[in-house]
């Protein structure tokens, strides 16, 4: 499967991209690392400045259509720059629209709040957004990995890196099932 991994062009959590990443690469898919703008991503470790890693695509001149499943790595100022982007708010949502996976890690719920789409979906993130997700109508819960089949796709969410074991195993579970 094809997966677009949606991340501004700084502020990215730097594990919470890598660490699905091989996950997928690893269970033989194909992830693309889908920005706003084109040339290098700059990822973060919290507030510290660390790697940086190659656009494959732009949001805006990649249709959703072109993947099988979207991966919203976390991080505080990622989530935060994506939402304002009306090109990249729109992009999650199509993943809605057309009923594929959705997987989402720490703040990246922000963009899914932006892109109204957890209203009646059950979801878990870092803890400083549950009121944004109760106040957008959506179901918070203090839980390492949520599946939710209460909507249109199947939507994943995680509350930080330490979760990530769990995240990437329901990540995997979620793309075995559709790809069966």
């Amino acid at each position: 499967m094809r997966i677009a991994f949606l991340t501004a062009p700084e502020g990215v959590e730097q594990v919470e991209l890598t660490e699905p990443w091989k996950a997928a690469k690893g269970a033989g898919h194909e992830p693309v690392l889908v920005s706003t703008k084109s040339g290098l991503v700059q990822a973060f470790d919290h507030l510290d400045k660390a790697d940086t890693f190659p656009v494959g695509a732009v949001v805006g001149e990649s249709s959703p259509d072109s993947y099988d499943a979207l991966v919203l790595p976390g991080g505080v100022a990622n989530p935060d720059f994506l939402r304002l982007d009306e090109k990249a708010v729109a992009f999650v949502g199509a993943f809605f629209e057309q009923g594929r996976p959705v997987a989402a890690i720490c703040h990246a719920p922000w963009t899914l709040i932006e892109a109204d789409v957890v209203r009646g979906r059950v979801l878990t993130s870092w803890p400083s957004l549950r009121t944004d997700i109760r106040n957008a109508g959506g179901i918070w819960i203090d839980e390492q990995v949520k599946i939710c089949d209460h909507g249109p796709n199947q939507l994943i969410t995680s509350r930080k890196p330490d979760d990530l074991k769990a995240f990437c195993a329901a990540l995997l579970d979620v793309l075995t099932q559709k790809a069966d």
